[in-house]
């Protein structure tokens, strides 16, 4: 090697996603620098476990992220980033929240559903 050329070493990448409910797929990359989030995907996409989620991601059916932050598929990934695959919400958390607190009622739930005897609400 002459003084010219350096060894460049690989980025390490953590990827992650949420294929189903309390199911959580891990996965560490060795990868170049310079190497943006769709070719970590297409790598990824080599090993079965991994393949439907790639594919919904690289389909923009999925959300991506880095350490919950946004990004799109042509962005540079940095060694020790963490990307994220994001499946779309079900339900919307505020409505969620609505139904629930229209069927426990104001009493049941909330921040001072508990108190004590003869407290004044939100002691």
């Amino acid at each position: 090697m002459s003084s010219t050329q350096h060894a460049v070493a690989p980025i390490t990448v953590e990827v992650m996603a949420g294929t189903e409910p309390r199911t959580l797929l891990v996965a560490t990359l060795a990868l170049s620098p310079g190497t943006t989030v769709e070719a970590a995907l297409t790598t990824l996409a080599t090993q079965p476990s991994w393949a439907s989620a790639c594919a919904a991601a690289l389909d923009s059916q999925w959300r991506l992220a880095l350490w919950s932050r946004k990004v799109g598929l042509s962005d540079v990934l940095r060694d020790g980033d963490r990307l994220e695959l994001c499946r779309p919400l079900l339900v919307d958390p505020m409505v969620a929240r609505r139904e629930r607190f229209v069927s426990q009622g104001a009493r049941s739930s909330g921040l001072f559903s508990k108190r004590r005897a003869g407290a004044k609400a939100g002691y």
